[in-house]
């Protein structure tokens, strides 16, 4: 009977816990943009190659179909620096694709670059969003 309390008890006190955390970030932060100058593309501080080469201008990546519909991506680059990314399609409405875009535009401006994670739960909408930038990334260094 000792151990049956016990149990429960820790059990309670778990979810209590667990239920009490609260996220990181809210969605509305999320959406914004990074304040200020974004961080060096790498820790050493060197610019980037598109950094050196200073391309600057807006380009519009693939449409990428995906299970949850088609995804497409246009960048603004000023002076090689990832400034603007505009999601042109794959803006889905529900669940967690709806907050996937915003998440994987503000990985994306940090990062400088596509090689970013996928947002959990939206596992189609990040690859299609992923591609769709790098498209557009390869097409400022044409």
């Amino acid at each position: 009977m000792k151990r049956a309390i016990a149990a429960t008890t820790a059990t309670v006190a778990g979810l209590f816990l667990m239920l009490a955390l609260k996220p990181h970030q809210t969605p509305a932060a999320a959406a914004a943009p990074p304040a200020g100058p974004a961080p060096s593309a790498s820790p050493s501080g060197v610019p980037s190659p598109r950094e050196r080469d200073g391309t600057s201008g807006t380009f519009t990546g693939d449409t990428i179909d995906t299970a949850r519909g088609p995804v497409q991506v246009r960048v603004t680059l000023v002076k090689g620096r990832l400034t603007t990314i505009t999601a042109l399609k794959g803006e889905h409405d529900e669940g967690a694709s709806a907050d996937a875009v915003p998440r994987l535009t503000q990985k994306a401006l940090a990062a400088q670059s596509a090689k970013i994670d996928a947002v959990s739960g939206a596992t189609f909408t990040s690859q299609g969003y992923i591609s769709s930038l790098q498209s557009a990334l390869d097409r400022a260094h044409d």
